[in-house]
Protein backbone atom coordinates (compact mmCIF):
# COMPACT_ATOMS: atom_id res chain seq x y z
CA UNK A 1 0.00 0.00 0.00
CA UNK A 2 1.50 3.33 -0.74
CA UNK A 3 2.33 5.75 1.23
CA UNK A 4 -0.84 8.63 0.59
CA UNK A 5 -3.39 5.36 0.17
CA UNK A 6 -2.12 4.84 4.38
CA UNK A 7 -2.44 8.57 4.95
CA UNK A 8 -6.06 8.61 3.38
CA UNK A 9 -6.83 5.68 5.36
CA UNK A 10 -5.75 7.35 8.32
CA UNK A 11 -7.47 10.48 7.82
CA UNK A 12 -10.43 8.58 7.39
CA UNK A 13 -10.44 6.85 10.69
CA UNK A 14 -8.89 9.74 12.30
CA UNK A 15 -12.04 12.26 11.04
CA UNK A 16 -14.40 9.73 13.39
CA UNK A 17 -12.25 10.33 16.69
CA UNK A 18 -9.66 8.58 19.01
CA UNK A 19 -12.88 6.57 20.83
CA UNK A 20 -14.04 5.16 17.26
CA UNK A 21 -9.87 4.08 16.11
CA UNK A 22 -10.20 1.90 19.24
CA UNK A 23 -13.07 0.08 18.45
CA UNK A 24 -11.87 -0.79 15.18
CA UNK A 25 -8.68 -2.24 17.02
CA UNK A 26 -10.98 -4.12 19.45
CA UNK A 27 -13.40 -5.53 16.82
CA UNK A 28 -10.03 -6.42 14.99
CA UNK A 29 -8.41 -8.49 17.90
CA UNK A 30 -12.20 -9.77 18.80
CA UNK A 31 -13.11 -10.96 15.37
CA UNK A 32 -9.22 -12.79 15.44
CA UNK A 33 -10.25 -14.20 18.38
CA UNK A 34 -13.15 -15.95 17.42
CA UNK A 35 -12.13 -16.77 14.12
CA UNK A 36 -8.77 -18.44 16.33
CA UNK A 37 -11.33 -20.51 18.58
CA UNK A 38 -13.21 -21.04 15.39
CA UNK A 39 -10.27 -23.65 14.42
CA UNK A 40 -9.25 -24.41 17.86
CA UNK A 41 -12.21 -25.65 19.62
CA UNK A 42 -14.11 -28.29 17.35
CA UNK A 43 -10.38 -29.59 16.59
CA UNK A 44 -10.04 -30.28 20.21
CA UNK A 45 -13.52 -32.05 21.16
CA UNK A 46 -13.35 -33.50 17.83
CA UNK A 47 -9.81 -35.06 18.45
CA UNK A 48 -11.22 -36.50 22.04
CA UNK A 49 -15.09 -36.49 21.92
CA UNK A 50 -15.57 -37.10 18.41
CA UNK A 51 -18.21 -36.19 15.74
CA UNK A 52 -20.75 -37.28 19.06
CA UNK A 53 -19.70 -34.63 21.28
CA UNK A 54 -19.42 -32.17 18.29
CA UNK A 55 -22.32 -32.61 17.42
CA UNK A 56 -23.82 -32.01 20.67
CA UNK A 57 -21.34 -28.80 21.37
CA UNK A 58 -23.00 -27.54 18.14
CA UNK A 59 -26.71 -27.65 18.56
CA UNK A 60 -26.48 -26.01 22.47
CA UNK A 61 -24.16 -23.58 21.16
CA UNK A 62 -26.72 -22.45 18.67
CA UNK A 63 -29.82 -23.18 21.55
CA UNK A 64 -28.30 -21.16 23.85
CA UNK A 65 -27.74 -18.20 21.67
CA UNK A 66 -31.32 -18.75 20.21
CA UNK A 67 -32.79 -17.93 24.13
CA UNK A 68 -30.20 -16.08 25.63
CA UNK A 69 -29.51 -13.00 22.91
CA UNK A 70 -33.21 -12.10 23.19
CA UNK A 71 -33.62 -12.35 27.03
CA UNK A 72 -30.64 -9.88 27.96
CA UNK A 73 -31.91 -7.35 24.59
CA UNK A 74 -33.39 -5.26 26.95
CA UNK A 75 -30.19 -4.58 28.65
CA UNK A 76 -28.67 -2.62 25.48
CA UNK A 77 -31.53 -0.09 25.72
CA UNK A 78 -31.09 0.44 28.99
CA UNK A 79 -26.63 0.30 29.83
CA UNK A 80 -24.26 2.02 28.66
CA UNK A 81 -23.32 0.33 24.89
CA UNK A 82 -19.17 0.46 26.76
CA UNK A 83 -20.53 -1.66 29.81
CA UNK A 84 -22.24 -4.55 27.71
CA UNK A 85 -18.91 -4.10 24.64
CA UNK A 86 -16.52 -4.51 28.00
CA UNK A 87 -18.46 -7.32 29.99
CA UNK A 88 -19.53 -9.61 26.29
CA UNK A 89 -15.85 -9.28 25.36
CA UNK A 90 -14.50 -10.49 29.42
CA UNK A 91 -17.41 -13.56 29.40
CA UNK A 92 -16.00 -14.74 25.58
CA UNK A 93 -12.18 -14.00 27.40
CA UNK A 94 -13.40 -16.75 30.38
CA UNK A 95 -14.61 -18.97 28.02
CA UNK A 96 -11.50 -19.20 26.12
CA UNK A 97 -9.50 -19.38 29.53
CA UNK A 98 -11.70 -22.28 30.69
CA UNK A 99 -10.77 -24.35 27.39
CA UNK A 100 -7.60 -23.02 27.43
CA UNK A 101 -6.99 -24.54 31.09
CA UNK A 102 -8.69 -27.87 30.52
CA UNK A 103 -6.24 -28.13 27.33
CA UNK A 104 -3.06 -27.33 29.30
CA UNK A 105 -4.35 -29.93 32.28
CA UNK A 106 -5.46 -32.56 29.30
CA UNK A 107 -8.58 -32.81 31.18
CA UNK A 108 -11.52 -33.49 28.54
CA UNK A 109 -15.20 -33.25 29.75
CA UNK A 110 -18.19 -32.55 28.30
CA UNK A 111 -19.67 -30.62 30.59
CA UNK A 112 -16.49 -28.19 30.57
CA UNK A 113 -17.54 -27.66 26.84
CA UNK A 114 -20.70 -26.85 27.42
CA UNK A 115 -20.06 -24.38 30.70
CA UNK A 116 -17.82 -22.92 27.88
CA UNK A 117 -20.66 -22.48 25.25
CA UNK A 118 -22.93 -21.30 27.88
CA UNK A 119 -19.94 -18.62 28.18
CA UNK A 120 -19.91 -18.20 25.32
CA UNK A 121 -23.96 -17.72 24.80
CA UNK A 122 -24.18 -14.65 27.02
CA UNK A 123 -21.24 -12.98 25.64
CA UNK A 124 -22.95 -12.52 22.16
CA UNK A 125 -26.14 -11.83 24.36
CA UNK A 126 -24.32 -8.81 25.50
CA UNK A 127 -21.72 -7.87 23.16
CA UNK A 128 -23.71 -8.57 19.79
CA UNK A 129 -27.14 -5.87 20.52
CA UNK A 130 -24.13 -3.20 21.50
CA UNK A 131 -21.46 -4.09 18.77
CA UNK A 132 -24.62 -3.52 16.17
CA UNK A 133 -25.77 -0.29 17.74
CA UNK A 134 -22.78 1.62 19.51
CA UNK A 135 -21.57 3.88 16.29
CA UNK A 136 -24.85 4.69 16.17
CA UNK A 137 -24.32 6.91 19.34
CA UNK A 138 -20.59 7.30 18.66
CA UNK A 139 -20.87 9.48 14.97
CA UNK A 140 -23.66 11.80 13.27
CA UNK A 141 -25.54 10.40 11.06
CA UNK A 142 -23.89 11.74 8.53
CA UNK A 143 -20.45 9.95 9.17
CA UNK A 144 -22.46 6.68 10.12
CA UNK A 145 -21.92 4.99 6.74
CA UNK A 146 -18.44 6.13 7.03
CA UNK A 147 -18.12 4.46 10.24
CA UNK A 148 -20.10 1.41 9.53
CA UNK A 149 -17.92 0.52 6.67
CA UNK A 150 -15.04 1.08 8.59
CA UNK A 151 -16.37 -1.15 11.32
CA UNK A 152 -17.16 -3.62 9.25
CA UNK A 153 -13.58 -3.58 7.46
CA UNK A 154 -12.20 -4.42 10.67
CA UNK A 155 -14.27 -7.22 11.19
CA UNK A 156 -13.66 -8.28 7.64
CA UNK A 157 -9.74 -8.03 8.19
CA UNK A 158 -9.70 -10.34 11.65
CA UNK A 159 -11.57 -12.88 9.16
CA UNK A 160 -9.22 -12.70 6.70
CA UNK A 161 -6.24 -13.14 9.07
CA UNK A 162 -7.86 -15.09 11.88
CA UNK A 163 -8.21 -19.03 10.22
CA UNK A 164 -4.50 -18.42 9.37
CA UNK A 165 -3.12 -17.12 12.89
CA UNK A 166 -5.20 -20.38 14.32
CA UNK A 167 -3.77 -22.95 11.90
CA UNK A 168 -0.56 -21.66 12.50
CA UNK A 169 -1.04 -22.03 16.37
CA UNK A 170 -3.02 -24.79 16.15
CA UNK A 171 0.09 -26.49 14.18
CA UNK A 172 2.24 -25.54 17.79
CA UNK A 173 -0.51 -27.01 19.93
CA UNK A 174 -4.16 -26.73 20.49
CA UNK A 175 -3.10 -24.92 24.19
CA UNK A 176 -1.35 -22.45 22.35
CA UNK A 177 -4.21 -21.87 19.93
CA UNK A 178 -6.72 -21.23 23.17
CA UNK A 179 -4.48 -19.35 24.82
CA UNK A 180 -4.03 -16.79 21.93
CA UNK A 181 -7.31 -16.36 22.04
CA UNK A 182 -7.38 -15.41 25.29
CA UNK A 183 -4.77 -12.76 25.27
CA UNK A 184 -6.09 -11.51 22.35
CA UNK A 185 -9.62 -11.27 23.61
CA UNK A 186 -7.92 -9.37 27.05
CA UNK A 187 -6.33 -6.88 24.69
CA UNK A 188 -10.06 -5.81 23.03
CA UNK A 189 -11.12 -5.48 26.20
CA UNK A 190 -8.65 -2.69 27.25
CA UNK A 191 -8.90 -1.06 23.66
CA UNK A 192 -13.02 -1.30 24.76
CA UNK A 193 -12.26 0.74 28.04
CA UNK A 194 -11.02 3.65 25.77
CA UNK A 195 -15.02 3.98 24.74
CA UNK A 196 -17.08 6.69 25.65
CA UNK A 197 -19.50 6.04 28.06
CA UNK A 198 -22.34 7.41 26.82
CA UNK A 199 -25.48 6.93 28.98
CA UNK A 200 -28.56 5.58 26.86
CA UNK A 201 -31.97 7.79 26.74
CA UNK A 202 -33.68 7.17 30.21
CA UNK A 203 -36.33 4.26 30.64
CA UNK A 204 -38.73 4.09 33.24
CA UNK A 205 -39.14 1.36 35.54
CA UNK A 206 -36.44 -1.32 37.05
CA UNK A 207 -36.51 -5.11 38.01
CA UNK A 208 -37.97 -8.02 36.66
CA UNK A 209 -41.84 -6.36 35.42
CA UNK A 210 -39.24 -3.59 33.20
CA UNK A 211 -37.64 -6.62 31.86
CA UNK A 212 -40.91 -8.30 30.68
CA UNK A 213 -42.44 -4.61 29.21
CA UNK A 214 -39.08 -4.22 27.42
CA UNK A 215 -38.75 -7.51 25.60
CA UNK A 216 -42.78 -7.31 24.89
CA UNK A 217 -42.44 -3.89 23.41
CA UNK A 218 -39.36 -5.19 20.76
CA UNK A 219 -41.02 -8.23 19.86
CA UNK A 220 -44.92 -6.55 19.45
CA UNK A 221 -42.60 -3.73 17.28
CA UNK A 222 -40.29 -6.35 14.80
CA UNK A 223 -44.16 -8.06 14.59
CA UNK A 224 -46.82 -5.15 14.13
CA UNK A 225 -44.82 -2.93 11.98
CA UNK A 226 -45.51 -3.95 8.02
CA UNK A 227 -41.68 -2.95 6.87
CA UNK A 228 -39.90 -4.70 9.62
CA UNK A 229 -41.88 -7.23 9.58
CA UNK A 230 -41.55 -7.73 6.04
CA UNK A 231 -37.69 -7.27 6.28
CA UNK A 232 -37.35 -10.26 8.71
CA UNK A 233 -39.10 -12.29 7.06
CA UNK A 234 -37.12 -11.82 3.35
CA UNK A 235 -33.89 -12.00 5.61
CA UNK A 236 -34.97 -14.78 7.06
CA UNK A 237 -35.64 -16.56 3.81
CA UNK A 238 -32.71 -15.19 2.32
CA UNK A 239 -30.27 -16.80 5.14
CA UNK A 240 -32.05 -20.12 5.49
CA UNK A 241 -30.63 -20.30 2.07
CA UNK A 242 -27.28 -18.53 2.40
CA UNK A 243 -26.30 -19.79 5.20
CA UNK A 244 -25.33 -23.73 4.32
CA UNK A 245 -23.92 -22.50 1.22
CA UNK A 246 -21.27 -20.17 2.71
CA UNK A 247 -20.39 -22.95 5.91
CA UNK A 248 -20.95 -26.80 4.95
CA UNK A 249 -20.98 -26.73 1.46
CA UNK A 250 -17.94 -25.21 0.57
CA UNK A 251 -16.05 -27.63 2.34
CA UNK A 252 -18.03 -30.26 0.64
CA UNK A 253 -17.59 -28.57 -2.64
CA UNK A 254 -13.83 -28.14 -2.07
CA UNK A 255 -13.14 -32.31 -1.51
CA UNK A 256 -16.13 -33.29 -4.48
CA UNK A 257 -13.43 -31.23 -6.59
CA UNK A 258 -10.51 -33.61 -5.30
CA UNK A 259 -8.56 -30.88 -3.99
CA UNK A 260 -6.85 -30.04 -0.93
CA UNK A 261 -7.71 -28.40 2.15
CA UNK A 262 -5.59 -25.38 1.04
CA UNK A 263 -8.22 -24.89 -1.30
CA UNK A 264 -10.80 -24.25 1.48
CA UNK A 265 -8.18 -22.18 2.65
CA UNK A 266 -8.16 -19.90 0.03
CA UNK A 267 -11.96 -20.04 -0.98
CA UNK A 268 -12.73 -19.18 2.72
CA UNK A 269 -9.94 -16.20 2.28
CA UNK A 270 -11.69 -15.26 -1.03
CA UNK A 271 -14.97 -14.85 0.92
CA UNK A 272 -13.59 -12.65 3.35
CA UNK A 273 -11.56 -10.73 1.28
CA UNK A 274 -15.02 -9.91 -1.45
CA UNK A 275 -16.32 -8.66 2.41
CA UNK A 276 -13.44 -6.14 3.55
CA UNK A 277 -13.41 -5.03 -0.31
CA UNK A 278 -17.16 -3.99 -0.02
CA UNK A 279 -16.45 -2.90 3.27
CA UNK A 280 -13.61 -0.51 2.56
CA UNK A 281 -15.69 1.46 -0.15
CA UNK A 282 -16.93 -0.77 -2.75
CA UNK A 283 -20.84 -0.67 -0.85
CA UNK A 284 -20.49 3.10 -1.26
CA UNK A 285 -19.30 3.42 -4.62
CA UNK A 286 -22.35 1.24 -5.93
CA UNK A 287 -24.72 3.04 -4.08
CA UNK A 288 -23.73 6.25 -5.25
CA UNK A 289 -24.30 5.17 -8.87
CA UNK A 290 -27.39 2.72 -8.19
CA UNK A 291 -29.38 3.79 -5.34
CA UNK A 292 -29.86 2.25 -1.97
CA UNK A 293 -32.59 0.42 -2.94
CA UNK A 294 -31.61 -1.07 -6.09
CA UNK A 295 -27.72 -1.67 -4.35
CA UNK A 296 -29.90 -3.75 -1.64
CA UNK A 297 -32.18 -5.70 -3.71
CA UNK A 298 -29.28 -6.03 -6.46
CA UNK A 299 -26.22 -7.22 -4.28
CA UNK A 300 -28.91 -9.74 -2.50
CA UNK A 301 -29.23 -10.90 -6.09
CA UNK A 302 -26.29 -11.15 -7.13
CA UNK A 303 -24.91 -12.87 -3.76
CA UNK A 304 -27.78 -15.81 -4.65
CA UNK A 305 -25.52 -15.69 -8.43
CA UNK A 306 -22.19 -15.73 -7.21
CA UNK A 307 -23.03 -18.94 -4.65
CA UNK A 308 -24.74 -21.11 -7.88
CA UNK A 309 -21.70 -20.30 -9.76
CA UNK A 310 -19.40 -21.81 -7.00
CA UNK A 311 -22.12 -24.58 -6.81
CA UNK A 312 -21.55 -24.84 -10.77
CA UNK A 313 -17.74 -24.43 -10.93
CA UNK A 314 -15.33 -27.34 -11.78
CA UNK A 315 -11.91 -25.44 -10.33
CA UNK A 316 -10.69 -24.19 -8.05
CA UNK A 317 -9.77 -20.87 -8.84
CA UNK A 318 -13.41 -20.12 -10.29
CA UNK A 319 -14.67 -21.33 -6.76
CA UNK A 320 -12.67 -18.59 -5.46
CA UNK A 321 -13.66 -15.88 -7.73
CA UNK A 322 -17.26 -16.78 -7.30
CA UNK A 323 -16.88 -16.61 -3.34
CA UNK A 324 -15.42 -13.20 -3.89
CA UNK A 325 -17.78 -11.96 -5.38
CA UNK A 326 -20.30 -13.17 -2.47
CA UNK A 327 -18.35 -11.44 -0.40
CA UNK A 328 -18.05 -8.37 -1.90
CA UNK A 329 -22.36 -8.40 -2.86
CA UNK A 330 -22.81 -9.35 0.75
CA UNK A 331 -21.09 -6.45 2.30
CA UNK A 332 -22.39 -3.97 -0.41
CA UNK A 333 -26.39 -5.58 0.11
CA UNK A 334 -25.52 -5.54 4.00
CA UNK A 335 -24.18 -2.01 4.66
CA UNK A 336 -26.62 0.01 2.74
CA UNK A 337 -29.17 -1.79 4.75
CA UNK A 338 -27.49 -1.61 8.08
CA UNK A 339 -27.02 2.08 8.07
CA UNK A 340 -30.65 3.06 7.12
CA UNK A 341 -32.15 0.78 9.58
CA UNK A 342 -30.21 1.72 12.67
CA UNK A 343 -30.98 5.77 11.81
CA UNK A 344 -34.55 4.98 11.45
CA UNK A 345 -34.97 2.69 14.48
CA UNK A 346 -35.14 5.02 17.73
CA UNK A 347 -32.11 4.96 19.93
CA UNK A 348 -34.41 3.73 22.84
CA UNK A 349 -35.14 0.52 20.34
CA UNK A 350 -32.20 -0.54 18.87
CA UNK A 351 -30.63 -3.07 20.79
CA UNK A 352 -34.23 -5.14 21.01
CA UNK A 353 -35.16 -4.76 17.46
CA UNK A 354 -31.62 -6.06 16.91
CA UNK A 355 -31.69 -8.74 18.99
CA UNK A 356 -35.43 -9.94 17.42
CA UNK A 357 -33.61 -10.11 13.82
CA UNK A 358 -30.39 -12.00 14.94
CA UNK A 359 -32.67 -14.52 16.72
CA UNK A 360 -34.81 -15.07 13.91
CA UNK A 361 -31.53 -15.21 11.53
CA UNK A 362 -30.25 -17.71 14.77
CA UNK A 363 -33.32 -19.85 13.27
CA UNK A 364 -32.74 -20.09 9.81
CA UNK A 365 -29.08 -20.60 10.53
CA UNK A 366 -29.66 -24.24 12.07
CA UNK A 367 -32.79 -25.09 10.31
CA UNK A 368 -30.85 -24.17 6.60
CA UNK A 369 -28.25 -26.66 7.19
CA UNK A 370 -30.88 -29.48 8.21
CA UNK A 371 -32.71 -28.52 5.06
CA UNK A 372 -29.04 -29.06 2.74
CA UNK A 373 -28.55 -32.12 4.85
CA UNK A 374 -31.52 -33.50 3.60
CA UNK A 375 -31.36 -32.35 0.03
CA UNK A 376 -27.51 -33.83 0.20
CA UNK A 377 -29.55 -37.29 0.66
CA UNK A 378 -30.71 -36.97 -2.36
CA UNK A 379 -28.40 -34.83 -4.91
CA UNK A 380 -25.29 -34.41 -5.76
CA UNK A 381 -22.84 -31.29 -3.72
CA UNK A 382 -23.04 -29.11 -6.60
CA UNK A 383 -26.51 -29.61 -7.54
CA UNK A 384 -27.47 -28.35 -3.86
CA UNK A 385 -25.12 -25.51 -4.37
CA UNK A 386 -26.66 -24.26 -7.32
CA UNK A 387 -30.02 -24.51 -6.02
CA UNK A 388 -29.41 -22.83 -2.57
CA UNK A 389 -27.60 -19.90 -4.70
CA UNK A 390 -30.34 -19.74 -6.74
CA UNK A 391 -33.04 -19.55 -4.17
CA UNK A 392 -31.10 -17.56 -1.92
CA UNK A 393 -31.20 -14.58 -5.34
CA UNK A 394 -34.69 -15.05 -5.78
CA UNK A 395 -35.37 -14.27 -1.97
CA UNK A 396 -34.40 -10.17 -2.71
CA UNK A 397 -37.66 -10.31 -5.25
CA UNK A 398 -39.21 -10.07 -1.31
CA UNK A 399 -37.58 -6.83 -1.02
CA UNK A 400 -40.18 -5.64 -3.65
CA UNK A 401 -42.93 -6.49 -1.66
CA UNK A 402 -42.29 -4.90 1.79
CA UNK A 403 -44.24 -2.24 2.59
CA UNK A 404 -42.23 1.40 2.61
CA UNK A 405 -39.21 -0.91 1.88
CA UNK A 406 -38.82 1.98 -1.42
CA UNK A 407 -39.95 4.88 0.72
CA UNK A 408 -37.18 4.36 3.14
CA UNK A 409 -34.89 3.54 1.27
CA UNK A 410 -35.33 6.94 -0.49
CA UNK A 411 -34.55 8.90 2.62
CA UNK A 412 -31.75 10.89 3.12
CA UNK A 413 -29.30 10.34 6.34
CA UNK A 414 -30.96 13.43 7.89
CA UNK A 415 -34.75 12.59 7.00
CA UNK A 416 -34.32 8.59 7.81
CA UNK A 417 -33.56 9.72 11.53
CA UNK A 418 -36.21 8.26 13.84
CA UNK A 419 -38.14 7.61 10.99
CA UNK A 420 -39.85 4.33 12.67
CA UNK A 421 -40.92 6.14 15.37
CA UNK A 422 -42.32 9.16 13.48
CA UNK A 423 -44.18 6.68 10.91
CA UNK A 424 -45.34 4.71 14.10
CA UNK A 425 -45.41 6.09 17.39
CA UNK A 426 -48.33 3.85 18.79
CA UNK A 427 -45.25 1.44 18.86
CA UNK A 428 -42.68 3.05 19.67
CA UNK A 429 -43.58 5.13 23.09
CA UNK A 430 -42.84 8.82 23.47
CA UNK A 431 -39.33 9.14 23.78
CA UNK A 432 -38.64 10.66 20.17
CA UNK A 433 -35.33 13.05 20.94
CA UNK A 434 -36.82 17.03 20.93
CA UNK A 435 -34.35 17.83 18.34
CA UNK A 436 -36.58 15.38 15.96
CA UNK A 437 -39.67 16.31 16.55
Amino acid sequence: MSAAATRGWSGRIAALGRPFKALLASEVLNMLALMVGAVATPWWIASHGGARDLAIYGFAASAMAFFVMPALSPLGDRLPKRRLIMAGLGLYMLAALLLATLVSLDLYHLGGVLLAALLGALAGGLLMPAILNVAGEMVSAEQLPEALSLQRGAQSLGRVLGPALGGLALAWSTGVALWLQAGLLFSAVLLARRLPRLLPPARSGRGLAAWKRDLHEGLRACWLMPLERGWTLVNFVGVLFMFPAFTMLVPLKVKSLGLSGAWLGAAETGLALGMLLGALGGSAWVAARIGRYATRIGATAAQGLGLALAGWSEHGLTLVLALFLVGLANSCGVLVGQTHRMLAIPQHFRARLSSVGMMTLNIAAAAGPALAGLALLQLEVSAVYIAFGLLSAVSALGFLLVPDFKTLMSLDHESVKDWYQRRHPELFGDHLPHASK
